[in-house]
Protein backbone atom coordinates (compact mmCIF):
# COMPACT_ATOMS: atom_id res chain seq x y z
CA UNK A 1 0.00 0.00 0.00
CA UNK A 2 1.34 3.24 -1.10
CA UNK A 3 1.61 6.30 1.37
CA UNK A 4 -0.41 8.84 -1.17
CA UNK A 5 -3.51 6.36 -1.53
CA UNK A 6 -3.32 6.17 2.44
CA UNK A 7 -3.04 9.48 3.47
CA UNK A 8 -5.98 11.12 0.94
CA UNK A 9 -9.50 9.75 1.31
CA UNK A 10 -10.92 9.27 -1.69
CA UNK A 11 -13.43 11.55 -2.84
CA UNK A 12 -15.06 12.09 -6.26
CA UNK A 13 -12.99 12.81 -9.25
CA UNK A 14 -12.52 16.49 -10.26
CA UNK A 15 -14.40 17.69 -12.87
CA UNK A 16 -12.85 17.49 -16.23
CA UNK A 17 -12.06 20.69 -18.66
CA UNK A 18 -15.21 20.19 -20.42
CA UNK A 19 -17.43 19.88 -17.58
CA UNK A 20 -15.96 23.14 -16.21
CA UNK A 21 -16.46 24.83 -19.70
CA UNK A 22 -19.75 23.77 -19.65
CA UNK A 23 -20.78 24.97 -15.93
CA UNK A 24 -19.32 28.58 -16.45
CA UNK A 25 -21.65 28.73 -19.49
CA UNK A 26 -24.50 27.45 -18.07
CA UNK A 27 -23.23 30.34 -15.30
CA UNK A 28 -23.98 33.06 -17.96
CA UNK A 29 -27.22 34.20 -17.11
CA UNK A 30 -25.78 35.66 -13.07
CA UNK A 31 -23.67 38.27 -14.93
CA UNK A 32 -25.45 41.31 -15.84
CA UNK A 33 -27.29 42.21 -18.89
CA UNK A 34 -24.21 43.58 -20.77
CA UNK A 35 -22.30 41.44 -19.90
CA UNK A 36 -24.91 38.47 -20.98
CA UNK A 37 -25.66 40.53 -23.96
CA UNK A 38 -22.10 40.65 -24.93
CA UNK A 39 -21.45 36.96 -24.49
CA UNK A 40 -24.03 36.08 -26.50
CA UNK A 41 -25.29 38.45 -29.15
CA UNK A 42 -22.03 40.67 -28.89
CA UNK A 43 -19.61 38.38 -30.05
CA UNK A 44 -21.61 37.84 -32.94
CA UNK A 45 -21.98 40.97 -33.84
CA UNK A 46 -18.32 42.31 -33.21
CA UNK A 47 -17.16 39.14 -34.94
CA UNK A 48 -19.21 40.01 -38.48
CA UNK A 49 -17.42 43.04 -38.01
CA UNK A 50 -13.87 42.14 -37.48
CA UNK A 51 -14.56 39.58 -40.58
CA UNK A 52 -15.67 41.90 -42.94
CA UNK A 53 -13.22 44.34 -41.93
CA UNK A 54 -10.59 41.80 -43.04
CA UNK A 55 -11.86 41.03 -45.93
CA UNK A 56 -12.08 44.77 -46.97
CA UNK A 57 -8.35 45.20 -45.73
CA UNK A 58 -7.18 42.31 -47.60
CA UNK A 59 -9.29 43.12 -50.48
CA UNK A 60 -8.72 46.86 -50.74
CA UNK A 61 -5.51 47.13 -48.47
CA UNK A 62 -5.77 48.05 -44.67
CA UNK A 63 -5.68 51.86 -45.07
CA UNK A 64 -8.66 52.46 -47.22
CA UNK A 65 -10.65 50.11 -45.89
CA UNK A 66 -10.06 51.72 -42.43
CA UNK A 67 -11.23 54.89 -44.39
CA UNK A 68 -14.03 53.51 -46.00
CA UNK A 69 -15.23 52.20 -42.08
CA UNK A 70 -14.99 55.24 -40.67
CA UNK A 71 -16.15 57.20 -43.49
CA UNK A 72 -13.40 59.35 -44.42
CA UNK A 73 -13.44 57.61 -48.20
CA UNK A 74 -16.53 56.74 -49.90
CA UNK A 75 -17.02 53.54 -50.75
CA UNK A 76 -17.84 53.90 -54.42
CA UNK A 77 -13.68 55.21 -54.56
CA UNK A 78 -12.28 51.97 -54.23
CA UNK A 79 -11.79 49.44 -56.10
CA UNK A 80 -13.96 46.40 -54.67
CA UNK A 81 -17.32 48.36 -54.19
CA UNK A 82 -19.58 45.32 -53.29
CA UNK A 83 -17.18 44.81 -50.19
CA UNK A 84 -16.59 48.55 -49.36
CA UNK A 85 -20.33 49.51 -49.22
CA UNK A 86 -21.21 46.88 -46.22
CA UNK A 87 -18.19 47.85 -44.28
CA UNK A 88 -19.00 51.55 -44.76
CA UNK A 89 -22.92 50.75 -43.56
CA UNK A 90 -21.38 48.64 -40.53
CA UNK A 91 -18.64 51.69 -39.16
CA UNK A 92 -21.94 54.26 -40.07
CA UNK A 93 -24.61 52.25 -37.98
CA UNK A 94 -23.45 49.17 -36.47
CA UNK A 95 -20.49 50.27 -34.60
CA UNK A 96 -21.53 53.54 -33.02
CA UNK A 97 -24.84 51.82 -32.36
CA UNK A 98 -22.97 48.98 -29.91
CA UNK A 99 -20.88 51.77 -28.37
CA UNK A 100 -23.87 54.04 -27.99
CA UNK A 101 -25.75 51.16 -26.07
CA UNK A 102 -22.70 50.24 -24.25
CA UNK A 103 -22.23 53.61 -22.80
CA UNK A 104 -25.65 54.47 -22.14
CA UNK A 105 -26.45 50.83 -19.83
CA UNK A 106 -23.54 52.16 -18.00
CA UNK A 107 -24.74 55.21 -17.16
CA UNK A 108 -28.39 53.70 -16.54
CA UNK A 109 -26.74 51.11 -13.88
CA UNK A 110 -24.50 54.22 -12.33
CA UNK A 111 -27.98 55.80 -11.43
CA UNK A 112 -29.89 52.63 -10.53
CA UNK A 113 -27.07 52.04 -7.91
CA UNK A 114 -27.56 55.66 -6.25
CA UNK A 115 -31.55 55.53 -7.02
CA UNK A 116 -31.57 52.41 -4.91
CA UNK A 117 -33.24 53.77 -1.83
CA UNK A 118 -37.21 53.54 -1.48
CA UNK A 119 -39.15 56.26 -1.22
CA UNK A 120 -40.83 55.60 2.04
CA UNK A 121 -37.15 55.46 3.98
CA UNK A 122 -36.62 59.01 2.57
CA UNK A 123 -39.81 60.46 3.65
CA UNK A 124 -39.36 58.61 6.83
CA UNK A 125 -35.57 60.01 7.04
CA UNK A 126 -36.99 63.57 6.35
CA UNK A 127 -39.63 63.62 8.50
CA UNK A 128 -37.60 62.38 11.31
CA UNK A 129 -34.98 64.93 10.30
CA UNK A 130 -37.93 67.93 10.35
CA UNK A 131 -39.39 66.85 13.58
CA UNK A 132 -38.20 69.56 16.25
CA UNK A 133 -35.51 68.22 18.91
CA UNK A 134 -36.49 66.29 21.83
CA UNK A 135 -36.34 69.01 25.33
CA UNK A 136 -32.60 68.21 26.79
CA UNK A 137 -32.31 66.07 29.61
CA UNK A 138 -31.45 67.33 32.71
CA UNK A 139 -27.24 67.24 34.07
CA UNK A 140 -26.86 64.19 36.12
CA UNK A 141 -26.37 65.09 39.81
CA UNK A 142 -29.59 68.04 39.43
CA UNK A 143 -32.23 66.75 41.87
CA UNK A 144 -34.82 67.39 38.71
Amino acid sequence: MSSASASSPAGPPQPGRRQRLRARWADRHALPRFGLWLLSRGVILLGACGALYVLDGLLIGWANAYDVMIGITSPAAVRHQWCAWPLSLTGWAAVPAVIGSAAGYVITEQIHAHHAREMDDVLAELRRLAAPPPPPSPPPGSGA
